[in-house]
């Protein structure tokens, strides 16, 4: 069985078809359109990388980037999606729905891309999608979007698997404050074995970056009836820090992996971000 095929089946089931990448593309744009942002492409070494951003963002010292899920990597079990772009971009959404301070978000590769990318090979949405060059690629993309808003600091936000980008980020990077996770997977192999899939082999895991992540404010959020990501994911990542370093792990008790995170994320964020730094 393939890594990382269970999520994107049950969606599809419950969605009864399958929308085209042109037609998901246009769903972001309409999403972005309601608060006045934009879609910018950010040139990302071998990737070009979709960002949504404000029209007329406002400068300032702190940015809060939010990093999109998995998206669509698998069909069935046997079967890789053909285009990653997500069907419902629930990254984009929580991007959408913070009340105050600057925000931006930020595709993964593959997602919303140009036709005929060469980079663009199945791997990088399948068992390489945490890959080293990946991972590369992104920082470039959250080092374009710092530039364009002329901030300093940075707060990483990932959703489900934009969660260990967001991890694997941060632990490379000295401008980052806050390190938040939503149903995010901070153990790709712990994940991978939970559910009896293919490891995801080429990727690097946050677990095993714990070292250079345990100077970083975290807090990881879970749901409680999240069967995609579940609890024990983050709470067995924060276990391998030291209980000084421990990150916080905040269940939601009725949230599951996609329901309630967009309707409750302006008082969820509002609490994260209005915290003091450590």
């Amino acid at each position: 069985m393939k890594g990382g095929w269970l999520p994107f089946c049950l969606l599809l089931s419950a969605c009864g078809g399958l929308p085209s990448p042109a037609e998901r593309h246009q769903q972001a744009d309409r999403l972005a359109a309601t608060r006045d942002w934009t879609a910018i492409r950010l040139p990302a070494g071998p990737f070009g990388l979709t960002a949504y951003v404000p029209a007329r963002p406002a400068a300032s010292d702190s940015l809060t980037i939010y990093i999109e899920g998995d998206g669509l990597a698998w069909i069935n079990r046997s079967r890789p999606a053909s285009d990653p772009t997500p069907l419902e971009p629930v990254g984009l959404q929580l991007a959408l729905a913070q009340p105050v301070g600057n925000a931006a978000y930020l595709a993964r590769p593959c997602q919303y891309a140009e036709t005929g990318q060469a980079a663009c090979e199945t791997a990088y949405w399948t068992g390489r999608r945490f890959a080293p060059e990946v991972i590369e690629a992104m920082q470039q993309g959250i080092d374009r979007l710092k530039q364009r808003f002329g901030a300093r600091r940075l707060a990483l936000v990932g959703y489900s698997g934009g969660g260990a980008v967001a991890a694997l980020a941060a632990a490379r990077r000295t401008d980052v404050d806050l390190l938040v996770t939503v149903a995010g997977n901070l153990d790709s192999a712990a994940w991978t074995r939970l559910h009896r899939v293919s490891p995801l082999a080429g990727s690097l895991n946050p677990a095993d970056d714990t070292t250079r992540l345990a100077g970083i404010r975290q807090i990881h959020l879970a749901g409680g009836r999240d069967t995609v990501v579940p609890p024990a994911i983050a709470a067995g990542y924060a276990d391998r820090f030291s209980a000084s370093e421990r990150p916080a792990v905040r269940i939601e008790p009725a949230f599951d992996h996609r329901c309630c995170w967009v309707d409750a994320w302006p008082r969820i964020s509002t609490e994260i971000l209005s915290l003091p730094a450590r």
